[in-house]
């Protein structure tokens, strides 16, 4: 766009004073992607025939759901309409975050780029969990926060009341509480002045080695890896020979340049910007995030201080519905690996599937975005199996054993079992407290403390095991107080618990693709429920076939498979009942040889529907 490359000063003459990095941070659906449509507006970087809603939104998925997955930079061109101290043309690095809790590692990372954030809280919905998540992050990184309350221009809108809880959350004066509509544009532009006012601008210096944060990075088919950075320290330029300090992979820099909010080659970049590289790699796993960028030849000694690697808190299996497509399936997550870095993987096979991976995620919506990024953008059809968490087994010896998949669960006595689990809070309506209170107590949590917000709004804090939060939780949550409460959730260590192995068996063989591990009282209801699931999924066999749920070697319930019977009296049409008596006779020491020897036929399909997470899926969209 000729229009942009002209308003936007070139980035190597950018003076750090000048530049403000800041991102939008909220929960959910509280209009971040609209806020940055209007400053794009506002600012002139996209003019109005371009103008689309969700501008930052690059996915389909992003767009038919409405929500962001992937955060995305943008730098536009500001001059304060108040004139005074701080008037003259800035430049303002924006970073549009995603607000569902899956994509917390995203909005830390973008985060870390920034030196102030806008916290934007819906003036009809209030304060909710994933805004005092999001809230919390941003203290943690001593950034500078600009409260706002956004649909102002709403019915519903309630400002008075939710500028007075957001004061009262930061310590400000509720008249100090920004007021704007990102659909009308009303008091936008006094938002982008308080940016300049109060965000403070980068602190680096000029002159010394050049050292650049990676903060996120994508992958383009045509142009190789395309590295996000923010310059901490000097000056990086076209053409220059660079290095990766983590893991010493050297190249040339055939483009640099800045977003806004389409790529914009420049000279360079210095102190303070944030922009983009392409070094023309193909190999994925030399643009690491959290890495510093410096020049080969005197270059920093000294990385920056990186990220904290993300923890996956869901593990679900992926596999190919056709068995060739398995090199495929290895390479698009190599690639998606770079677009998301919180994704982890790793080799597995099942005598039911196949060949495929145990990939890590951070929840089920996550998982849910991943597999459907996985089909539509490299062309492969999923199996995913249902989703579990990691276990720590210790047996009777002491010796211990990681399980991230049933199958690994060790044979032995078994000393204890340690679960994963969370620090979940709940904001909701006081009305549904004793609602919300009853789920978390069904679901084995422990009550931490419970604090008004304001005489309507409560916060309750449980702790929770993380194989009861990532199934249908929130969808039980969200039904028991008719969408009004919010949920958000952090790992807090492991508690030990008495959790069982349920096997089942197929004409007494163990099917390892069917085990799962579930707490001692609810074993029984799931070995129940899946036995007369796969009474009704596998075929009839020419023989009977037990189906069994079993812990260790007791046997909790059990369905029976009805034999085929194929009718050997057919061709008898009358005679003596000793002919016929022969005839079932010899049928019935033929289905018992076979019942021997006959191993039970189960179609792909009856595997596909009882390990699919559909069911879970369909929650995670919610």
């Amino acid at each position: 766009m000729p229009a942009t490359e002209t308003t936007v000063p070139q980035p190597s003459r950018t003076e750090p004073a000048l530049i403000r990095n800041f991102c939008i941070i909220a929960h959910i659906d509280h209009g971040k992607s609209t806020l940055a449509d209007r400053m794009l507006q506002i600012t002139g970087v996209v003019d109005t025939r371009q103008m689309r809603e969700q501008y930052l939104d690059r996915m389909d998925i992003e767009r038919e759901r409405g929500i962001t997955i992937k955060s995305q930079a943008v730098r536009m061109p500001w001059s304060p309409t108040d004139g005074g101290s701080s008037g003259g043309a800035h430049i303002l690095n924006m970073i549009d975050t995603p607000g569902h809790v899956d994509f917390t590692y995203e909005v830390s990372r973008s985060l870390a780029a920034c030196e102030g954030c806008v916290l934007l809280v819906d003036a009809a919905q209030g304060i909710e969990a994933q805004t005092l998540a999001n809230l919390y992050l941003a203290m943690e990184n001593d950034l500078t926060i600009i409260p706002v309350l956004n649909k102002i221009d709403l019915p519903a809108a309630q400002p008075e009341k939710f500028a007075a809880e957001l004061a009262g959350l930061i310590g400000c004066d509720p008249a100090d509480v920004l007021r704007v509509s990102a659909k009308t544009g009303e008091g936008v532009e006094q938002l982008l002045d308080e940016v300049v006012r109060q965000v403070p601008a980068p602190v680096g210096v000029k002159d010394a080695p050049a050292r650049a944060m990676i903060f996120d990075s994508v992958y383009d088919s045509y142009r190789g890896v395309v590295t996000y950075v923010k310059v901490v320290d000097g000056t990086l330029g076209r053409r220059e020979r660079i290095k990766m300090m983590s893991t010493g992979a050297q190249h040339e820099l055939l483009e640099i340049g800045t977003n806004s909010p389409e790529m914009t080659p420049a000279d360079g970049l210095s102190v303070g910007e944030v922009g983009y590289l392409i070094t023309g790699v193909k190999d994925v796993r030399q643009s690491k995030v959290g890495d510093t960028v410096t020049r080969l030849s005197k270059g920093a000694t000294e990385p920056l201080g990186g990220y904290k690697d993300p923890k996956p808190m869901v593990f679900s299996g992926l596999y190919p519905v056709d068995g060739s497509d398995y090199p495929e399936l290895r390479d698009a997550l190599d690639k998606l690996q770079l677009n998301d870095a919180a994704l982890v993987y790793e080799p597995e096979t099942s005598a039911a599937l196949g060949f495929g991976f145990r990939v890590g995620f951070l929840g089920l919506l996550h998982l849910e975005v991943i597999r459907e990024r996985l089909e539509r953008e490299f062309n492969l059809d999923l199996i995913a199996t249902a989703p579990n968490v990691i276990y720590r087994v210790v047996l009777e010896d002491r010796t211990e054993h990681v399980v991230t998949n049933p199958s690994e669960f060790p044979v032995g006595k078994i000393e204890e079992v340690y679960e994963p689990v969370v620090r979940a809070t709940v904001l909701t309506p006081s009305e549904y407290i004793g609602a919300v209170m009853e789920l978390c107590q069904n679901r084995r949590g422990t009550l931490l403390g419970m604090d008004y917000l304001s005489e309507e709004r409560v916060e309750i804090r449980y702790t929770l095991p993380l194989a009861e939060v990532v199934f249908d939780f929130f969808d039980q949550l969200k039904s028991k107080t008719r969408g009004y409460a919010s949920l958000d959730y952090e790992p807090t260590g492991e508690q030990s618990s008495q959790l069982v192995k349920v096997d089942i068996l197929l004409h007494g063989d163990k099917v390892d693709a069917f085990s799962a591990i579930t707490h001692k009282d609810k074993a029984y209801a799931y070995g129940v429920r899946l036995v007369a699931k796969l009474k009704e999924l596998i075929p009839r066999q020419a023989f009977e076939v037990p189906v069994q749920a079993a812990i260790g070697s007791r046997v909790i319930a059990r369905e029976t498979i009805r034999a085929i019977r194929k009718d050997v009296l057919a061709k008898c049409y009358g005679g003596d009942i000793s002919r016929k008596r022969k005839l079932l006779e010899k049928q019935k020491e033929g289905k018992k040889r076979m019942k021997m020897v006959g191993s039970v036929e189960v179609p792909q399909d009856a595997f596909i529907a009882v390990l699919s997470s559909d069911d879970g899926d369909s929650k995670a969209k919610k």
